[in-house]
């Protein structure tokens, strides 16, 4: 059984708080781009808490039986990107979300309220 995008953007949010991301933000860009159905973009303090969130949200979808497609930027811990296909799942430290600036290249997407309704 596998789970529903919005499942798993719930239960990587979920992770993330747990972990204490800041800014913590969902972008729907299913009716923009065929890369994904949904960004979930968050910021983490320093790079030992970007690390800590993105293991928590990979933890949590393994047990829910979802397993990253890709994972990169981990070791160095400024932005981590978790694929999952229909979830990509960006974990900065702020000086790179800051430059990146996702939400604004982004700027046609929805930004959805959490929990997503499954």
């Amino acid at each position: 059984m596998s789970l529903s995008p919005q499942a798993m953007v719930n239960i990587a949010v979920q992770a993330a708080e747990d972990k204490k991301a800041q800014d913590l933000i969902v972008l729907d860009i299913s009716g923009i781009s065929v890369i994904a159905d949904y960004f979930v973009i968050c910021s983490g303090r320093s790079a030992t808490q970007v690390q800590a969130i993105a293991e928590n949200i990979q933890e949590m979808l393994e047990k829910a039986g979802v397993n990253a497609l890709r994972r990169e930027g981990f070791r160095e811990g400024n932005w981590v990107l978790l694929d999952y296909g229909d979830v990509i799942i960006h974990v900065f430290q702020e000086a790179d979300r800051q430059f990146y600036k996702l939400e604004r290249l982004w700027g046609d997407a929805q930004v959805v309220k959490v929990p997503v309704n499954i």
